[in-house]
């Protein structure tokens, strides 16, 4: 398998909503009902099955990052949707330089990405927008 490949390969991988919510629970060390509360506060969306939730790789990943926000910088979650509503998606997405330069929400940032194209992060990053952080809190004002 090619490099490319790999990359398209590993990048669908860590977006596949495969863990159930008492899994992810298990493996952050918290409750299926903290789950929950941080997605009614907007902060994560998983996929849903039915009426299950299940969790990617990345939603993980973020929920790690979420909780040592909660729990070792003592931010609250209104403080944490505060900071996402200033937090370009640039930043929140660690997108590299090259990237950026050609990215029309870095050059224009007088909107945010997703008002300048929809597609910017589906064609860059495989990632659609309602995936986004930065997306989801904005959305549920």
């Amino acid at each position: 398998m090619d490099d490319k490949k790999a990359d398209i390969f590993f990048d669908e991988k860590t977006n596949l909503a495969l863990y159930p919510i008492s899994i992810v629970a298990e493996l952050l060390g918290t409750t299926d009902q903290t789950l929950r509360l941080y997605e009614k506060h907007g902060l994560i969306k998983p996929a849903r099955r039915n009426r299950n939730r299940y969790y990617s790789e990345n939603n993980v990943k973020w929920l790690r990052c979420l909780r040592d926000l909660i729990h070792k910088k003592k931010i609250s979650i209104e403080g944490i949707k505060k900071l996402l509503d200033y937090a370009p998606c640039w930043e929140m997405t660690d997108c590299p330089e090259e990237k950026k330069s050609v990215c029309t929400a870095f050059v224009d940032r007088s909107k945010s990405c997703w008002e300048l194209n929809r597609m910017i992060c589906k064609k860059d990053n495989n990632r659609e927008c309602e995936e986004c952080i930065v997306f989801l809190k904005r959305s549920t004002k």
